[in-house]
């Protein structure tokens, strides 16, 4: 690995090559959108649906990869199974890039006339 100017070192191929496929997984957005959810709170694959506004087997099919990916766990709860994110991590990124680019589109907030305007 070699050392960048400010002490971090280059990550492994492997690294690497893990990020990109998550990167990968998250650069869907009906996936991001289940990201979303799941970053507020555990749910199944109904409820899930129903909040992204996606078809139940597009839904399923969405977790079944995310699941596959370690990104998504769950539990069966009764006859329903349950899905949540269980790496902090995850959920920290999904929060920051979304609640990042959701603030740069909001209308600036308006805190009354500016000196010299009308």
């Amino acid at each position: 690995m070699a050392t960048l100017a400010g002490g971090f070192e280059d990550p492994s191929a492997e690294v690497l090559t893990e990020a990109a496929a998550a990167f990968g997984l998250l650069a869907s957005a009906a996936r991001l959108h289940i990201m979303w959810a799941l970053s507020q709170g555990e749910s199944d694959v109904t409820h899930l649906a129903d909040r992204v506004g996606g078809a139940l087997p597009a839904v399923s099919q969405h977790l079944a990869k995310l699941k596959l990916a370690g990104l998504v766990r769950s539990r069966r709860e009764g006859r329903r199974q349950i899905y949540y994110v269980d790496d902090p991590d995850i959920v920290t990124v999904v929060r920051v890039m979304v609640g990042q680019l959701t603030a740069r589109t909001a209308p600036a907030v308006t805190r009354g006339p500016v000196s010299g305007m009308p």
